[in-house]
């Protein structure tokens, strides 16, 4: 059973950045891709970005191209988001999501394993 432990959300002044850090652990990390995914309150979960288990290829959500850049470490089994330049808009709970060979799409029913969750507050 896949196990994923997400860190480093915190309270940041817009303008600021923050890295927020999953440790994959239960199986072999090397062949998922993983996904960060963001809940603001009152929304609905919407897809951040997205590596997949092989080659160079990202995938982000419009709003956060250029401003947030997704990368994984096989040696630590660790995926990350560095997140700079956050506004207001970028405030939500952050989670981390894995799928077994994915293709890194946008769709969150694809991914079959779930953090629960960091959080992340912008202020003005």
């Amino acid at each position: 059973q896949v196990q994923l432990v997400e860190s480093g959300g915190g309270s940041v002044q817009a303008g600021g950045s923050l890295r927020l850090s999953c440790a994959f652990s239960g199986r072999s990390f090397n062949y998922y891709t993983l996904a960060w995914f963001r809940q603001a309150p009152g929304k609905e979960r919407d897809f951040v970005a997205a590596i997949p288990w092989f080659g160079a290829y990202r995938n982000y959500a419009a709003s956060v191209k250029g401003r947030f850049t997704i990368s994984r470490n096989n040696a630590n089994n660790t995926v990350s988001l560095q997140m700079n330049n956050l506004t207001q808009e970028d405030t939500a709970d952050y989670y981390c999501a894995a799928h077994y060979r994915g293709m890194g799409r946008e769709n969150d029913y694809t991914y079959n394993y779930w953090g629960q969750g960091t959080q992340v507050t912008v202020s003005s």
